[in-house]
């Protein structure tokens, strides 16, 4: 289904680069901010917050810096997280 929007220029401008930095095409930045407001995928950091509640704050800073190699790897902005299964 396509749907139409009226971005400012400014706006796309600012979504066009921050796409580009993200590796990402501009529709798949926008269907991922989409999700996201609606709910449908949390970020990574979110994740990590939500299940590592227990862990001591030693703990949680190993863990953070363990998982800092994913916030290098693209993401699909098009696939729901957590992922259906099939």
């Amino acid at each position: 289904m396509s749907v139409s929007v009226r971005i400012p220029p400014a706006l796309m401008a600012t979504i066009a680069r921050a796409a580009k930095k993200a590796g990402k095409t501009k529709t798949a930045f926008i269907m991922e901010a989409v999700n996201t407001k609606l709910g449908l995928i949390e970020n990574r950091e979110q994740v990590i917050r939500n299940s590592a509640g227990w862990l001591s704050p030693a703990e949680a800073s190993d863990l953070r810096r363990t998982v800092e190699v994913f916030e290098e790897m693209p993401g699909d902005a098009s696939a729901p997280y957590p992922p259906s299964e099939p």
